[in-house]
């Protein structure tokens, strides 16, 4: 089955060269030139990509960036006709998973969608693993004092709940079902939804900081050159 792309830029030349272009390349383009044609074609249509203008009327891209990352995982690409890293960073920060600027070449678009989508199929298969896991009635994995719920993403220790972000969650999934395993930033970004590739390791580093703030932080051991080692003992 074909992915389906859908192109989000107000220029008329832009939209009708990416879809020429991908549609070659056998992928399922759509158009709009808008966040509202955007929607509306999310509410008719499976979308697995978008490439997402940054400045476009209306509602500008890294606002519709910030709410489609707060609905769905599908992959997005912005475009930006300015090469600033500000733009970028806060790009990647609203839920962007790669930046491009104007003018871009094709083929290395085109790479860089196949290297998404890509990545997002390896996150799928390990929510995958976890759900399998659920169905066959491991719901719980415990490590030390603490109690991980997959079903309600709800860690515990004793009686008292620990909020953990999203990325929080999934990297810590990750690492249970991995124990005691070196596990590359590559290979953690791979089973997180957040999946840019520029920001790799500065965005594990700081996820696997955070969980040492509120976790034993001995828990997750630097491996350096490697990656992260999680020493815990796992009972599922």
């Amino acid at each position: 089955m074909a992915y389906t792309v859908l192109v989000v830029d107000d220029e008329a030349v832009i939209r009708t060269r990416l879809k020429g272009y991908f549609s070659k390349e056998a992928y399922r383009v759509l158009e709009a030139a808008n966040g509202d044609d955007m929607w509306q074609q999310l509410a008719l249509n499976h979308v697995d990509l978008i490439m997402l203008d940054i400045n476009l009327p209306g509602t500008d891209g890294l606002s519709l960036t910030r709410e489609l990352r707060s609905r769905s995982e599908v992959g997005i690409i912005l475009v930006s006709g300015r090469d600033e890293t500000v733009d970028r960073i806060v790009g990647l920060e609203m839920g962007a998973d790669d930046y491009v600027t104007k003018p871009f070449e094709l083929r290395e678009l085109l790479v860089r969608v196949k290297n998404l989508l890509w990545r997002i199929s390896l996150v799928a298969k390990a929510k995958q693993q976890a759900m399998d896991a659920m169905d066959e009635g491991d719901d719980r994995i415990e490590f030390g004092d603490y109690v991980l719920e997959l079903g309600s993403r709800k860690l515990s220790r004793g009686e008292e709940v620990i909020k953990l972000t999203k990325a929080e969650f999934e990297l810590l999934v990750a690492f249970a079902l991995h124990p005691r395993q070196v596990l590359s930033r590559e290979r953690l970004m791979q089973q997180t939804s957040h999946r840019s590739e520029d920001a790799n390791d500065r965005t594990i580093d700081v996820i696997i900081r955070r969980l040492r703030g509120k976790l034993n932080p001995e828990l997750f051991v630097t491996v350096h050159g490697e990656g992260y080692l999680f020493a815990a003992s796992v009972r599922d």
